[in-house]
């Protein structure tokens, strides 16, 4: 950290395409007791010339662990082959 950051001060561990992918990364950190808010749920959605992405907030201070966390999520979820996942019927309206 730079003299000038504050470990207060917030910033962007990674950015995802929807609100699907970053809740449960964000779950994971607040399970490791890392504090962590999704920014852009509102815009990401939008069919737009500009796509927009949603970016984990988190403290500076927690960086380090926050990495970490972000790492061994991304090494746990990626044994999972979605494409044989059952997810059941769809319900009727």
């Amino acid at each position: 950290m730079s003299p000038n950051e504050s470990p207060e001060e917030l910033t962007s561990l990674t950015r995802v395409p929807t609100e699907t992918e970053a809740a449960p990364i964000v779950e994971a950190l607040k399970e490791a007791g890392i504090s962590a808010t999704m920014i852009g749920g509102f815009t990401a959605g939008f069919i737009a010339e500009a796509p927009g992405d949603i970016s984990i907030q988190i403290f500076k201070r927690d960086e380090p662990a926050a990495i970490e966390v972000l790492k061994n999520f991304k090494a746990d979820n990626a044994a999972i082959d979605w494409d044989q996942v059952d997810v059941g019927e769809p319900e009727d309206e």
